[in-house]
């Protein structure tokens, strides 16, 4: 049996998607954006600063879930260049500091509303 996991902490979703999926004690988070939910804006700033939303933005639908970053055994990061890698990386490392899960990164043409970066990840209760 699903549930779906919604935090109005965290930016609704710009898509026919749930922000998050629970099913048989796992969390499925969506993709997230740089987007500030108070402003319904990308924060202001590069690489880091849209880094730190995103994962931001996760923290607030794992909480919403009953989980935390420590719950999260995969990610997915999606960067519009590459070379965003270490600065996203060193932002990413004050999120997940230790047991990180496991994680792949890939550079795409093009991110939803032009973002540098999108996060998704799975978490287990």
């Amino acid at each position: 049996m699903k549930k779906i996991i919604s935090s109005p902490n965290a930016p609704a979703a710009i898509g026919p998607y749930s922000q998050a999926v629970e099913a048989n004690g796992t969390i499925y988070v969506s993709g997230q954006l740089p987007i500030d939910v108070k402003t319904g804006r990308f924060v202001e700033g590069g690489i880091r600063e849209q880094t730190e939303q995103a994962l931001k933005n996760i923290g607030e639908i794992l909480r919403t879930a009953g989980c935390s970053y420590e719950n999260v055994v995969k990610t997915t990061v999606l960067l519009s260049d590459m070379n965003d890698f270490k600065e996203m990386n060193e932002v990413y490392a004050k999120f997940f500091v230790s047991e990180c899960p496991a994680r792949a990164a890939f550079q795409v043409v093009r991110l939803p509303l032009g973002a540098m970066v999108e996060i998704e990840c799975v978490a287990v209760k």
